[in-house]
């Protein structure tokens, strides 16, 4: 048998005798992707502790806190643990915050994949540098604006790195 959240804002939550499951966003959601030194740093402003004493007090040094909270450097689990059980937060909350952060960093770094630019002319992109090209967030008019003025060595070019389906797509209008 399910039971209705208390939380009259969530319309998904339900509990049975095993399990509460609720589909508002967890912090940890909305955190994905961040690193877990600039959360720490955020919670130790809020309760007015000093980085530098608060990493001697876990026998760290405080160099190497710095650079965590400024985020220069990963949080390793062994830190993350020290760090967890100090200010009382849920175990494991800033390794996941650091899982999340390096998967992120996978993702990103696979988005710069780019097409061979060997084979675009550069005056096609003449209002922007070919290398600080998102070419991913910028399919659209990447697309358009090569099958407008590309030829077909550029055309082919961009219909093998997007795929035919994704330019047809955008070139008839249906996305």
């Amino acid at each position: 048998m399910l039971w209705r959240c208390i939380n009259m804002l969530c319309k998904q939550c339900y509990v049975n005798k095993f399990v509460y499951i609720c589909g508002m966003k967890t912090q940890l959601d909305i955190l994905k992707g961040t690193h877990p030194g600039l959360v720490l740093a955020r919670e130790l402003k809020n309760r007015n502790i000093g980085k530098s004493q608060f990493a001697i007090s876990l026998q760290e040094y405080p160099q190497t806190f710095s650079a965590i909270t400024l985020g220069k450097r990963n949080m390793n689990t062994k830190l993350a643990l020290k760090i967890e059980k100090a200010l009382k937060l849920e175990e494991g909350y800033l390794v996941m915050l650091q899982a999340f952060y390096e998967i992120n960093k996978i993702k990103e770094k696979e988005k710069k994949q780019h097409p061979d630019l060997k084979k675009l002319r550069s005056v096609l992109f003449w209002d922007t540098r070919i290398e600080k090209i998102d070419w991913e967030n910028q399919k659209r008019a990447i697309i358009e604006r090569v099958f407008e003025r590309g030829n077909d060595k550029e055309k082919n070019e961009i219909t093998r790195f997007y795929g035919k389906e994704a330019v047809d797509k955008i070139i008839h209008g249906k996305e």
